[in-house]
């Protein structure tokens, strides 16, 4: 399609594209910092920059997000930019065209539904279509595209959710309920909180394992993203522990010196506070 008969609003979104593509050319040429930058120099700033949009959208802070996407998106115009300057003829060089037409012909290529004469009428055939259209492109196991470094908490629900798409999975929430209890009981029998007995570390270790597996995998069934719901705990800690800080130091108290009864005070105030 001609530039001239697209809409105006993506008219502007493929200049403002455009602009972002020049200004990254000009910075990698004239500014000592962005010269110097290599793609392990950047990869640190960008899993800082990805957990900055995760905060900004528990946060449901619009404008933030604007802001955060704005980062990643020069992130990865920076990593292209960098490849672009390796040989043409090195299998290492490719540049922003490159990377934009490769997901463009993968997301065509695994939606047949769409593009094809494949019939997906549901989310979990979809999904399960997905799943085996990976295989064929020769990814060895379900699991290979799992990163080994996401977060653990993460990484158990991709690996639930593979295993499903498929086929390998619980036919009802109530059996895998039942497999929490199960996990929970069997904790709870070799580890129990009220024996004094030194436990075997390791052993425990494996079990509390298990049980947040479980836990994760009942949260899936329930549509629960267990990160999510871990996160927005976290946040609300630290408002409620703050909020006691708080309190203590206007009335000219020390939260070591305190008891955990004077401290239960201000937590108690603080979790029928508005937004706490």
């Amino acid at each position: 399609m001609n530039f001239n008969q697209l809409s105006p609003r993506r008219q502007e979104q493929l200049m403002a594209f455009n602009r972002l593509l020049t200004i990254m050319d000009e910075l990698r040429e004239q500014c000592p910092w962005d010269r110097k930058q290599t793609m392990d120099s950047l990869r640190h700033l960008t899993i800082e920059e990805t957990y900055e949009l995760s905060d900004a959208i528990l946060e449901k802070d619009m404008p933030e997000i604007r802001k955060e996407l704005g980062d990643i998106q020069l992130h990865l115009i920076f990593y292209a930019k960098i490849a672009s300057e390796t040989s043409a003829e090195s299998p290492d060089h490719f540049d922003m065209a490159d990377v934009l037409n490769s997901v463009c012909d993968k997301l065509i290529r695994r939606h047949p539904h769409i593009y094809g004469d494949t019939v997906a009428e549901t989310e979990e055939q979809v999904k399960a279509n997905w799943e085996q259209l990976k295989l064929k492109e020769g990814n060895k196991s379900v699991l290979g595209g799992v990163p080994a470094s996401l977060p653990a908490l993460v990484k158990a629900m991709r690996i639930q959710e593979k295993a499903r798409g498929a086929g390998f999975d619980w036919e009802e929430k109530q059996q895998v309920w039942e497999k929490v209890e199960e996990e929970m009981q069997e904790f709870k029998a070799e580890f129990n909180a009220e024996s004094n007995v030194a436990i075997e570390h390791e052993r425990a270790e494996g079990e509390f394992g298990d049980l947040l597996f479980s836990l994760v995998n009942y949260a899936r069934f329930i549509d629960i993203n267990p990160e999510t719901a871990l996160e927005r705990t976290n946040k609300k800690f630290i408002r409620r522990f703050q909020y006691l800080e708080e309190q203590a130091r206007a009335n000219g108290k020390k939260l070591s010196e305190m008891t955990l009864a004077e401290m239960d005070i201000y937590w108690n105030e603080a979790k029928i506070k508005p937004g706490f």
